[in-house]
């Protein structure tokens, strides 16, 4: 099954307004708490990561995705293991198939391995090293963004991911070429890969190969293509990132739209705490308890919310603190 969307406009040429953020540059902290705020989204370059590491990666989850359906179905399940335009259990679908994995190398388990590839052990170690890479990586960012607000200590946010019980999840995703986006069939609309939506863990980290299809919704309400780059990362401020700021950073919807003509190949780390981790805005971020715009919730209670509902829902809504103007109101 295929989800259909009106033609997105495309932006104006050569406009892009995804900021740049250089890991090698320490005062990108500021530039970096910036596109936080205003996007939600940010793209790292200089990040230090291992080029033949992600090409290996990228083959052997091609590789993968070119099993025949039945062979790769023997490792479905859920919430982890193999997935085909099902997503999740609310009735959400794409143009898209996907591997599940627990990334949290820490709990012994290790990755989900699909034991079906001529070289399981490649696949199992470039997994293993990308997600130690991976997190290191987002703890590096997390501890800029630190700094960045001037908050101490440094690892407030990054103890939250790197800690050992920490639910952290790595998604490989394949959009195969789409038959359906024809002009002449579907009067020129798009065809969704994946549905439009927040992560809603802290902060989730994305690489793609060369195809296009993500798109970003900017404040204004309008869509904004990502232009693809292979070679560079690009985060997402999650939920709770969103929670922990107060409001300050702002948790990005996106989405993919399928392609007509190419696959396209992302991985997305997921870096979400532990599931007893209390989540609730900082009070450094605040003068008084009063600004609040959160009830604290943990995150077991908050990833359970997002299971039971859409993509496109607000989680976040039934989180929001009642005012003492809302609680007047509900009591005349």
């Amino acid at each position: 099954m295929a989800v259909l969307s009106k033609q997105v406009a495309v932006p104006k040429s050569g406009f892009s307004p995804i900021p740049v953020i250089d890991m090698s540059d320490p005062e990108s902290k500021h530039a970096l708490v910036k596109a936080c705020e205003d996007f939600g989204f940010f793209k790292v370059i200089n990040h230090g990561i291992s080029a033949e590491l992600v090409s290996v990666l990228e083959h052997e989850t091609v590789e993968f995705f070119s099993l025949p359906k039945s062979e790769k179905t023997l490792v479905a399940g859920y919430p982890f293991g193999y997935g085909n335009s099902k997503i999740g259990r609310n009735g959400d679908v794409g143009w898209v198939e996907y591997l599940l994995m627990n990334a949290n190398l820490d709990s012994g388990s290790g990755p989900l391995f699909p034991s079906l590839l001529k070289s399981p052990g490649t696949f199992r170690n470039a997994l293993e090293e990308y997600t130690i890479s991976v997190r290191k990586m987002t703890c590096d960012v997390l501890e800029m963004i630190i700094d960045g607000l001037g908050i101490k200590p440094r690892n407030t946010l990054s103890k939250l991911v790197s800690d050992q019980n920490t639910d952290s999840i790595l998604r490989l995703n394949h959009y195969p070429p789409c038959p359906l986006i024809n002009k002449k069939t579907n009067c020129g609309k798009n065809v969704i890969g994946f549905g439009e939506h927040t992560d809603p863990q802290i902060i989730s980290v994305l690489r793609s190969n060369n195809t296009s299809g993500l798109q970003i919704n900017l404040t204004d309400g309008s869509w904004v293509s990502v232009p693809p780059d292979h070679s560079s990362f690009f985060f997402n401020v999650g939920d709770s990132l969103q929670v922990m700021t107060n409001g300050r950073f702002k948790s990005v919807r996106h989405r993919v739209l399928a392609n007509g003509d190419k696959s396209r190949v992302s991985m997305i780390y997921f870096a979400g705490p532990s599931l007893t981790q209390r989540i609730a805005p900082l009070t450094c971020l605040m003068d008084n308890e009063d600004e609040m715009l959160y009830e604290e919730f943990t995150w077991s209670e908050y990833r359970n919310s997002a299971y039971n509902s859409r993509l496109s829902d607000n989680r976040l809504q039934q989180f929001e603190r009642k005012t003492t103007h809302d609680n007047t109101l509900l009591n005349d």
